[in-house]
Formats: structure tokens, C-alpha cells, sequence
């Protein structure tokens, strides 16, 4: 009976022994937990870490594969936004050289210029035989010009004059009229503007060019066939020269020079054939081709009645060069403005103006457009008012 009855403390020690065993496991499963828990949160961390990480590399993939395609689209788009500017460019258009062009003036019997007519009042004969006109403009049409200085020795006296005559040149233009400055002197012909509406860049370009020491020799004809190929890139809009000049270009002084010591003293006067200059006609056909007209201003220092020494050779050499600017104004559908006095050089500049404002713009086919048989073709132009007289070129020669 006693061995089987309990001790009581042996009960109590066993209950605090479970007691405490069941502390220590309890607090060995929560250190357990805490450390799980102290683990999992780096981890947790890292894992949203390199989350963000894989999405802002995708980010940067979709971000240079957009640019990519961006790059490959213009690539593809590019030529032909370039093709459609190169074959649409603003205000130039292919020219049909195969057509013959002019300008023409029509004054009353007063000698008043007549700016109101149509393309209906207007017939155009080619060696007798009427054409049909394929264009027309009316005179308040824009032009494209080229204001081409003769800065060589011969003209730097003057400078003043010639910039201040050139200013009142461009205020009598219209603001749809494009201006191109060239020069020409002993270094060569230069361009110091192309075409522009911007009257304050030209102004500009003709001081800049005048205020520099240009000298030496003329290479008139060369800055001739310079302008008219600037023109060439203007299609269909009316085109003018107004060159500035004694006209005694170098080339064709020399060529001059060596005709007349050829020939006695009593034959000078007629031993150059001003017509026959080969630098002139080359200029020509590039004209009749383009439809461009020609205004000099002759300057006075190339005048043969006023030199300071009459020698029959160098009267020659001069009245030559002064027919040659005639040669370019008629036969272009210009006009010869000779400057007698510096004082009337503002002035002149001011009637070039007057008479582009005046100017038709007509456009024919010709009877045989493929021959360039270099044979002289007339041409003729009338108008339906019997009280009109219409003026233009002469003709051309099929080149």
C-alpha cells in the first residue's frame, strides 16, 4: 500500500520539471520563429530587389528597342522626304528649254508704258509664221535678278555712288521680287547672296561687297555666264540681269587689242567685229535659252566719246566693248542705260526698275523646237490694239 501510494513532492517537482520543459520549448519555438522571421526579410528585400531591378531592365530594352524603330523609320522615310523636297522645292520649277521666252513692253503712241493687257491681246510671229503661246505673265509678275558688280579697278572711286544708287534700286523692287548679289574683279567672280525677299540681308551683301578693295582686271563675260547659270535654278520665274560696268571685259579687250595691231591706222576703226565675240554669243544663247534680259548700266569710265587720250586703237577697243553692251541689252529684250554723270546713277537704277514693272513674260513653241541648226530665227510680236507698240528681242539663234 505505501509503495503504491504518491509523493506529493515528487508530484510537484515532476509538474514544475514539465512546466519548465514546456517553457523552454516554447521559448526555443519562438526564438526559432524570429530568427525564420529575421531571415525571410533580407530574402523579401533581395527578391523585390532584384524585381525592380528586372523591370527597369525591361523598361530600358522597350525604351532603345522604341528608339531603335524610331531610327529604322527615318532611315526608311528619309530619301524620299528628300526626294519629294528635291522635286517640289519652293518657288523653282524644272524650266522647258525647248519653249522660246520673252518679255515684252508695250507703250501707247505717247511712249506710256500699258501694264493692263491679257495673253489675248498679245500674237507672236516666229520668221513669219504665228505660234501659239504655251505661257504667260502679267507684269506685275515677281522677277528673280541678279544684281551683278563690277568691282575692279576701274569702278573704285565711285563706291559711294554705286551702293547708294544700288539701295534705291532694291526700294523700287516689289517684296515678291528675289535678288541675288554678285561680284566680279581681278580675283574672279563671286557670289555674296543668293536669291532672297530679304531686302535687309541684300542691302547688307552690297555694302559688304562695295566697301571692299576690289581691283585688277574684269571678267564681265565670265560673271555673265556665272549669273545666268544662277538663274537657271529659278524655273519658270521671270529672270533679269542688272549689271553694273564699263563693259571693257579683259578677255576681250586683249582679243581686241590683238585685231587692231594687225591692221594699218586707217583701218582700225573697223577691225573688230563687236557681233563676232565668241564669249558674247556664248552669253547670248544662254540668255534666249533661259528667257533672260539683260540691263546694263554702262559707268562712265568706259565711255569711248570721253577719253583722255583719243588714240584711234584705244577709241576702238572702247567703242567695241560699249557695242557689246548694247549687243547684250537688245538682243535680251533690255536696255542700255548709259550713266553720263554719277549723279544720274540713282536714277537709271530707278527707271531699271520702272521697266521691269513694265515687262509681259510670253512663252511660245517654237516651229521646229529640236533644230539648233544656228540659223537666225525672227521673231515678231503684235498687239490686238492697233495703238500699241509692243518691244522685245529681235530674235535668237537656234544653238
Amino acid at each position: 500500500m505505501e509503495r503504491m501510494a504518491k509523493d506529493p513532492a515528487a508530484t510537484t517537482r515532476g509538474s514544475d520539471t514539465a512546466a519548465l520543459h514546456s517553457l523552454r520549448t516554447r521559448r526555443t519555438r519562438l526564438q526559432s520563429s524570429a530568427s525564420r522571421r529575421h531571415t525571410q526579410l533580407p530574402q523579401q528585400t533581395s527578391e523585390i530587389t532584384n524585381r525592380q531591378a528586372m523591370v527597369s531592365s525591361f523598361s530600358l530594352v522597350r525604351i532603345l528597342c522604341n528608339r531603335l524603330l524610331i531610327l529604322c523609320l527615318s532611315a526608311l522615310l528619309l530619301p524620299a522626304a528628300l526626294t519629294v523636297k528635291a522635286q517640289q522645292p519652293e518657288d523653282v520649277i524644272t524650266t522647258d528649254t525647248s519653249l522660246v521666252q520673252l518679255n515684252v513692253g508695250v507703250v501707247d503712241r505717247q511712249g506710256h508704258a500699258i501694264t493692263t493687257l491679257s495673253q489675248n491681246d498679245f500674237v507672236v510671229y516666229e520668221d513669219g509664221v504665228r505660234r501659239p503661246i504655251q505661257h504667260f505673265e502679267p507684269t506685275e509678275a515677281p522677277f528673280s535678278l541678279v544684281m551683278l558688280l563690277d568691282t575692279s579697278g576701274s569702278t573704285i572711286n565711285f563706291r559711294q555712288q554705286i551702293e547708294q544708287a544700288a539701295l534705291r534700286f532694291l526700294d523700287a523692287l516689289t517684296p515678291e521680287d528675289r535678288v541675288a548679289v554678285v561680284e566680279f574683279n581681278g580675283k574672279g567672280v563671286k557670289s555674296q547672296l543668293g536669291f532672297s525677299t530679304d531686302r535687309y540681308r541684300v542691302a547688307y551683301a552690297i555694302k559688304f561687297t562695295l566697301e571692299a578693295k576690289g581691283r585688277g582686271e574684269t571678267p564681265l563675260y565670265d560673271a555673265l555666264k556665272y549669273s545666268l547659270k544662277e538663274l537657271s535654278h529659278e524655273g519658270k520665274r521671270r529672270k533679269a540681269i542688272v549689271v553694273l560696268t564699263d563693259g571693257l571685259d579683259t578677255e576681250a579687250r586683249n582679243k581686241d587689242r590683238t585685231a587692231v595691231a594687225k591692221v594699218s591706222d586707217s583701218a582700225v576703226s573697223t577691225a573688230i567685229k563687236p557681233e563676232a565675240n565668241s564669249q558674247l554669243n556664248s552669253v547670248l544663247t544662254d540668255a534666249d535659252r533661259l528667257g533672260v534680259s539683260v540691263f546694263p548700266l554702262a559707268l562712265p569710265s568706259g565711255d569711248p566719246k570721253h577719253l583722255p587720250l583719243p588714240d584711234p586703237a584705244i577709241t576702238a577697243m572702247y567703242s567695241a566693248a560699249r557695242s557689246r553692251l548694247e549687243l547684250l541689252a537688245s538682243r535680251t529684250g533690255g536696255r542700255l542705260h548709259e550713266i553720263r554723270r554719277l549723279d544720274d546713277m540713282a536714277r537709271l537704277y530707278a527707271e531699271v526698275a520702272a521697266d521691269l514693272r513694265t515687262l509681259y513674260s510670253i512663252a511660245y513653241q517654237p516651229t521646229n523646237p529640236g533644230a539648233r541648226d544656228g540659223k537666225w530665227r525672227e521673231i515678231r510680236v503684235e498687239v490686238a490694239r492697233a495703238d500699241l507698240l509692243a518691244s522685245t528681242k529681235p530674235g535668237y539663234y537656234a544653238r
